[in-house]
């Protein structure tokens, strides 16, 4: 399974990277290829690190003005004329995705993958990893906006969150297993 996922270059406390350098080993053991920005700095090198270490591909998708931070020796690497370019190879390259904790570039590309499954444009998975309750606030907010209607979707259509990274990789393998029940899943 090629797994995108979307999260931060930045350098972050343990109690980040020590989750996600988890899901990384996972996605590497389990047989699996990362998906990712491509950038060999912060959480983003955490996550390519470990899944490289534990036997997985490399496949990223860097950005013009980024290049330079680009990871040597990813097995695929391209480099994308600017975001929205960026963001359409990320998704076109992925099975499925997880998005980590991130800013404001990972909450973007988090609402578009979410704007497309709401609107049936795609029906890859997507696992929201709630890592230190991250995203608590976010989820609240999504469970307002179906609540007072505006998703036409339920939102666990659209969204699984998950707390640990185990949980995040058996919904997907899950998923993956039954791509027919994907949709209706909690």
């Amino acid at each position: 399974m090629n797994i995108c996922v979307f999260l931060s270059a930045a350098d972050l406390d343990d109690r980040y990277t020590r989750p996600a350098r988890d899901f990384a080993r996972l996605i590497g053991k389990g047989g699996h290829s990362l998906v990712w920005g491509g950038s060999d700095s912060g959480l983003m090198k955490v996550v390519a690190d470990g899944v490289q270490e534990a036997g997985g591909r490399l496949v990223g998708v860097s950005v013009d003005f980024l290049s330079s931070k680009a990871r040597p020796g990813a097995d695929e690497m391209v480099i994308a004329r600017d975001l929205a370019e960026r963001k359409a190879l990320l998704l076109e390259k992925a099975d499925a995705v997880v998005i980590m904790v991130g800013g404001t570039g990972t909450l973007d590309e988090a609402t578009e993958i979410l704007e497309l499954k709401k609107h049936g444009r795609t029906g890859k998975p997507v696992v929201l990893l709630n890592t230190a309750g991250f995203y608590d606030g976010l989820r609240e907010q999504f469970r307002r906006m179906e609540e007072e209607g505006f998703l036409p979707r339920p939102l666990a259509e659209l969204v699984h969150f998950a707390e640990e990274p185990a949980g995040a990789m058996a919904h997907l393998e899950e998923a993956m297993a039954h791509p027919e029940e994907a949709l209706g899943d909690a």
